[in-house]
């Protein structure tokens, strides 16, 4: 995807020593958790560039808890590319247990404060906690009003769900007493609407590793060499030698005390919705959610969008999947139509985010890309993407490949279906305002294709010869899952929570009021 990219918000890892429970080794070194985590953090980079951080646990140091983190990309953060600054930072948060983040927030500063995890120091060692997450509450404006003017809390990043949900952590943990954490976490659910996937450790030595009740955002975990590990993403895991990689269910928990593990259900099992974009676009390609290969999938997809092709192929015509996500869907639709699949696209992967963001789309296309012209002149291109959001940067590369490629044709082909509706459950498309496809048509397509004069329109838009996305009822085959298992609100319209549902209802109405800009809130903006 290279539309004004949509951006996730993060990505969590976990590493703690369980000793023999886990497997473990007598060879294996217990405080070694803090040298895992920044490996794992780089397999799902994909997740975040914009901050990393790590918390440790140690008993043998006076600071229990120690917190680094800092704005850059996880190589920098945890100074990978210098030996001796790297072993320093590591002998440093020696420790037991070891959290870390990877942050591309969706809103909120790029300010080092509001980089994860967040750490919450406490004189009782079970209120001291730090914890990241991955994931956005979609009531937050409702919460915060709460924490300000019932509950007497100040907020010192109120645009922040990491601080919202600091706060209503701590609450849980009030009084005298440790509180139950099955139960902290059940009453957590009743309060926050959202989407999340949760590490917590506390100076008491605990550690938390939870997913939000529908399952939402992907979570999972398996052990190695005396170490439970828990990631994001498989791929983090599987990397680090994990074979037997286990999905954490929505609405359970790991959970850690005294060293000892267990996994426990905090609220009563309800139809999961997990997000599908993660098949689509987000995941590592290598990744594996709820048993379903990223890859495959997305090859399925490439597939499933192939057998509706209605252009004529001649042998001018070749298939140019946008890097690096739409490969696989690429790859696919050309070998089901009997094309080559050819990188006629070049994307620079030695340009730095910071270097790229410019509001000139023109000149972000041209650092980005460069379109090979002894592959595209004078040839008819399938361009396949993963989707269009806003269309704008699109727009910038099919004439790019026009003028400076040479590229006869362009007909455009996505693997997805139309986005239609704004997410509130951690991407950045808010508004209904800023979306392509609810210019052109009123309510989505569940069923079959768009109507031959709505894709003619949008193909206009955009300066392509032609335009296709994959309908919706053909997106969960794909995937492998069951469709009333999969969140597809942002091209159903249909909401798994009730926030969400409440949401969209406003941002409706803020279409038909005029209202454009911001983000779609009850009140104001939000987000961590």
């Amino acid at each position: 995807m290279f539309d004004d990219s949509v951006r996730d918000e993060c990505g969590i890892a976990v590493a703690a020593y369980l000793g023999h429970e886990a497997g473990g080794l007598e060879t294996a070194d217990p405080v070694d958790a803090a040298r895992l985590i920044p490996g794992m953090l780089l397999d799902i980079q994909n997740r975040g560039q914009l901050a990393a951080g790590i918390s440790t646990f140690s008993p043998e140091r006076r600071p229990l808890i120690r917190t680094h983190k800092e704005l850059g990309a996880v190589s920098e953060v945890f100074k990978l590319a210098d030996k001796v600054a790297n072993k320093a930072l590591m002998q440093r948060l020696a420790g037991t247990i070891a959290i870390g983040h990877t942050r591309y927030s969706t809103c909120g500063a790029d300010d080092v404060s509001y980089a994860q995890p967040l750490e919450r120091v406490h004189g009782k060692p079970f209120k001291w906690f730090s914890f990241c997450f991955n994931g956005n509450v979609a009531n937050h404006q409702q919460l915060a009003g709460k924490l300000v003017s019932e509950m007497g809390y100040h907020l010192t990043r109120p645009d922040s769900d990491t601080e919202l949900f600091m706060h209503y952590l701590a609450f849980q943990q009030r009084g005298q007493r440790k509180a139950n954490w099955r139960k902290a976490l059940g009453a957590l659910c009743r309060v926050i609407d959202g989407a999340w996937s949760l590490a917590l450790i506390n100076a008491a030595g605990d550690l938390v590793v939870a997913r939000d009740p529908v399952g939402i955002k992907p979570l999972c975990y398996g052990f190695r060499d005396g170490y439970l590990l828990a990631a994001s993403e498989s791929i983090a895991l599987q990397n680090m030698g994990v074979r037997d990689i286990v999905d954490v269910a929505p609405g359970t928990a790991l959970i850690v005390e005294q060293g000892r593990l267990r996994v426990e259900r905090f609220v009563p099992e309800r139809r999961p919705a997990h997000c599908f974009f993660e098949w689509v676009y987000f995941a590592n390609v290598a990744s594996t959610i709820e048993s379903q290969s990223v890859y495959a999938a997305r090859a399925r997809l490439g597939v499933a969008l192939a057998e509706l092709e209605s252009e004529t192929v001649t042998p001018d015509h070749i298939v140019v999947p946008v890097p690096d996500t739409s490969k696989a869907a690429g790859d696919a639709f050309a070998y089901t139509l009997g094309l080559p699949s050819i990188e006629g696209l070049v994307r620079n992967r030695y340009v730095g985010r910071t270097f790229i963001e410019t509001d000139d789309r023109a000149a972000k296309v041209r650092r980005k890309f460069v379109a090979l012209r002894g592959i595209l002149q004078g040839r008819k291109i399938f361009l396949v993407d993963d989707s269009i959001v806003r269309s704008t940067t699109l727009a910038y590369l099919i004439d790019y490949m026009r003028e400076e490629g040479g590229a006869a044709e362009v007909h455009v082909r996505i693997a997805c279906p139309p986005i239609m509706a704004p997410c509130f459950y951690g991407i950045d498309m808010s508004t209904i305002g800023e979306l392509f496809a609810p210019r052109f048509t009123d309510k989505p397509t569940l069923q079959g294709e768009l109507p031959a004069e709505t894709r003619r329109a949008m193909a206009d838009a955009i300066g392509a010869d032609s335009l296709n996305y994959l309908p919706v009822d053909k997106v969960a085959s794909a995937i492998g899952l069951p469709q009333r298992s999969l969140c597809m609100a942002c091209v159903s319209r249909k909401y798994p929570t009730p926030m969400g549902r409440q949401l969209f209802r406003q941002a409706q109405a803020n279409v038909e009021a005029g209202i454009t800009g911001g983000r779609t809130t009850m009140i104001a903006n939000h987000c961590g």
